[in-house]
């Protein structure tokens, strides 16, 4: 059986002329599933019976489906072919609908503010399972999703493979079209494959999760820190700066008690000056395994004036979904054996 959403047009012609079929029932078949987007290969009027008889379309269920009353954010769950289950947030905002989608089925990172990586990684997603998120995601809204962030359960630069074929699928100029501009990708900072994405000619936008400014703070939130240091971090945003001429975000968990004070911001204002990145804010999703809240918010707006008086580009996240639990991990685990309790911010 041929899942149409793992290939990409070069890759189905061929399977398909292995099959006996010539070239354009490729082109058909890629325009149906990754341009028009068909649940069903029975809506493939086109294609000949015989074939569509060989192919799939679908390769993920919705398991559940949560409905934030406060900003409509949405919480989805699927379950995959293999009885694995997977996480997806869709938002709403004025410029359209985003999309944060997942790539690793758990994750081993092990951050420790993170509820993804509490049971640690089961598998990587293939590209399928990338735009089968976008695609089944898309039947829930009546405008087309218009930006994706790579930003959800597991680090997609470990399944670099897949990801960077999800993201030259999902651009093709014969299926979704996607800009790559409007794609985002989030990683901890795993720099052999930050150097190698430099060279890949994807104008995405590259997100580094930060989240402290010294080796102590950030080894204590990340162990990948202890492989790959603050200073050789970004001397690699530096190296993917000058190569790309892209602006990079940084992510910084604002983390009542462990990373918040004056002191942190102005260790950060003296590590970033200078460099063409954008500083993100956001108050760290509360997960009682973790021990970690938000800092005040007064807190936060205080680290952030200490930066833009440097001339740093900085926000601070609007928070969507708090009332579903919108964190990344938090849906997956309600459904796994071992339970994990969230807790609701106040």
């Amino acid at each position: 059986m041929i899942t149409i959403r793992e290939y990409d047009l070069e890759t189905l012609k061929a399977t398909l002329k292995d099959l006996g079929y010539p070239a354009f029932r490729g082109d058909q078949l890629f325009n149906w599933v990754h341009h028009r987007g068909v649940a069903t290969r029975d809506e493939m009027k086109n294609i000949p019976l015989a074939l569509r008889e060989l192919v799939q379309v679908k390769n993920m269920t919705l398991a559940t489906r949560q409905v934030s009353e406060e900003d409509r954010t949405q919480k989805l769950l699927f379950q995959l072919e293999d009885g694995h289950f997977v996480e997806t947030v869709l938002m709403q905002y004025r410029y359209g609908n985003s999309i944060c989608i997942s790539t690793q089925v758990g994750c081993r990172m092990g951050c420790a503010f993170c509820a993804s990586t509490i049971d640690g990684l089961k598998r990587n997603l293939t590209a399928g399972e990338m735009l089968g998120q976008v695609y089944e995601a898309n039947t829930l809204v009546t405008e087309k999703i218009n930006h994706v962030v790579l930003m959800g359960s597991g680090e997609p630069l470990e399944n670099y493979e897949e990801v960077v074929k999800f993201l030259r699928i999902i651009n093709h100029e014969k299926g979704y079209h996607l800009s790559l501009r409007n794609i985002t990708l989030s990683t901890c900072g795993l720099i052999p494959q930050m150097l190698r994405l430099a060279g890949e000619d994807l104008p995405l936008t590259l997100a580094i999760s930060l989240h402290g400014a010294s080796d102590e703070v950030r080894s204590s939130l990340m162990p990948i820190n202890r492989k790959y240091p603050v200073k050789e971090l970004m001397e690699a945003v530096d190296y993917y700066i000058l190569k790309t001429h892209r602006r990079v975000t940084l992510e910084y968990a604002m983390i009542r008690g462990v990373n918040d004070a004056p002191e942190q911001a102005h260790l950060l204002r003296n590590l970033l000056e200078g460099k063409l990145v954008h500083v993100n804010l956001i108050p760290v999703n509360a997960v009682a395994e973790s021990g970690f809240f938000p800092s005040p918010e007064k807190d936060i707006i205080k680290f952030k004036s200490i930066l833009e008086k440097k001339g740093i580009n900085t926000t601070i996240r609007r928070e969507l979904g708090s009332d579903i639990n919108a964190a990344c991990g938090q849906l997956r685990n309600s459904y796994h054996p071992t339970k994990v309790e969230i807790v609701q911010r106040h």
